[in-house]
This record gives structure tokens, C-alpha cells and sequence, in this order.
């Protein structure tokens, strides 16, 4: 293969790689991709799982959430819980001994308030709940 057919073929593949790129631009910029944060005392409903935040507590250890949770019975109370805070995501930790209402099991018909605890970080945490392919957060200030 000669020298132009080779150039040639390259200036193909750029085209058809530029025309790729500006077609993944405009799919793109359609989309309406915003971060919904609740506020404290807000309630969300995720499948079949209605929970809240309603205040967020930074303790020298932990930083203790107390949430309320409806809705399935005999379900995991501490499962799909989050906190973002200083670039990091923590998972649910036990509680201290101290805490009077740790979270368990929820129940069907009967709100559950109960708090979790999570790792103290720097940072405002953002509290987060997923379950069902969904996901919301609340916005704290602890």
C-alpha cells in the first residue's frame, strides 16, 4: 500500500472518530443529570421503603444519624445506608454502647426510629439510602 493511501485512510478513520465524538457530545448534553438533596425531617419512598434523616450528630467517634424507616417487614434497618463526607464514602458501623436506639430489623406498618452510626470524617456529611435501584440523599449540618 502506497504512502497517500495510508494518509488518506487516516483522515477516514479521524473523520468517522470526530463524527463519533460530537454525536456522544450531543447525546450527552440532552440530559438532565441534577443531584436532588432532601432536606433534615424529608421523606423519600424507594421500592417498597419509606425513610427520613432527621438529624445528623458529630460525635469525637462517630457521627450518629437518627432515621426513621416504614415499610418492609423484618428488613435489614442498617443495610443501604451511606455518608459522603470529605471525598469518602462510609458504610454503616455499630453503634456505641452509648447509643440507646440502634438499628435493627424495620417493620411493615410500624415507623422505626433508630440511629446509625458511621466513622466521624472531616467534612459536611451527606447521608445516603439505596435500595430497590434507587438512591436519595440528605444534606446535613452537623
Amino acid at each position: 500500500m502506497s504512502t497517500r493511501k495510508l494518509i488518506l485512510w487516516a483522515l477516514v478513520c479521524g473523520v468517522f472518530i470526530l463524527g463519533a465524538g460530537t454525536f456522544k457530545l450531543w447525546q450527552t448534553s440532552g440530559s438532565d443529570a441534577r443531584v436532588i438533596l432532601l432536606q433534615l425531617g424529608d421523606s423519600a419512598v424507594l421500592g417498597d421503603m419509606t425513610v427520613s434523616v432527621q438529624t445528623a450528630t458529630k460525635t469525637e467517634t462517630n457521627v450518629l444519624v437518627d432515621v426513621t424507616m416504614v415499610g418492609v417487614e423484618g428488613a435489614d434497618a442498617m443495610s443501604g445506608w451511606r455518608m459522603l463526607s470529605g471525598g469518602v464514602v462510609s458504610e454503616a458501623v455499630e453503634a456505641p454502647i452509648t447509643v440507646q436506639n440502634s438499628c435493627s430489623t424495620t417493620k411493615q406498618s410500624e415507623v422505626v426510629e433508630c440511629v446509625i452510626a458511621f466513622p466521624v470524617s472531616q467534612g459536611t456529611p451527606t447521608i445516603a439510602y439505596i435500595r430497590a435501584g434507587q438512591q436519595e440523599q440528605w444534606a446535613t449540618t452537623p
